[in-house]
């Protein structure tokens, strides 16, 4: 038995600026035939920017999917850029959405959004030695707003549902891991 599932067929179900929405016949590893659906979203890039006092920069928008406004971690992707270097995309979200540039930035690592359905692989950064810069937020942002915290009110906040981003969560526990090596 093979440990591959083998694409037989695929088909383009939606397509917009942001993503696309595909669905493969496949045929899984014991020999039975089925469908596979997947979301094709372009790379993002997640961004830890850290104040010299040891502060984290967060944003918080609306989040139209599910309904409220939550804190996050800056991050998103260039959909209308061909290719995009992944530290370019990094200082570059990191000054549209919050309005700082680092001095400093550190490629961590990457994770996958949810690769049981989403090929989206995520960029993580460690931003140091903020300074303002200048807000460039898009049209679609236009209801964010940004403030730091402790990392203590940071843990409080993922407690009490205030941050609920999986992406956020997720960069700070790997950058919390290597912290600790």
């Amino acid at each position: 038995m093979t440990n591959t599932i083998i694409q037989l067929a695929t088909r383009l179900i939606y397509r917009n600026r942001w993503m696309s929405l595909r669905e493969d016949k496949v045929r899984f590893p014991g020999g039975h035939e089925g469908i596979y659906t997947v979301v094709d979203k372009p790379d993002f890039a997640v961004i830890i920017p850290v104040h010299d006092d040891g502060r984290l920069q967060l944003v918080q928008q609306y989040r139209y999917s599910v309904g409220g406004r939550y804190w996050e971690l800056p991050q998103g992707s260039w959909e209308d850029a061909a290719v995009v270097e992944a530290e370019a995309l990094a200082r570059g979200e990191l000054e549209e959405e919050t309005g700082y540039r680092a001095r400093t930035i550190e490629h961590l690592g990457a994770t996958f959004a949810a690769y049981g359905f989403v090929n989206q692989r995520g960029h993580i950064y460690l931003a140091q030695g903020l300074v303002p810069g200048e807000l460039k937020r898009e049209v679609t942002e236009e209801d964010m707003i940004t403030a730091s915290f402790t990392m203590d009110e940071v843990l409080a906040m993922i407690r009490s549902g205030e941050i609920m981003d999986s992406i956020t969560i997720g960069a700070l526990g790997y950058w919390k891991l290597l912290a600790d090596k």
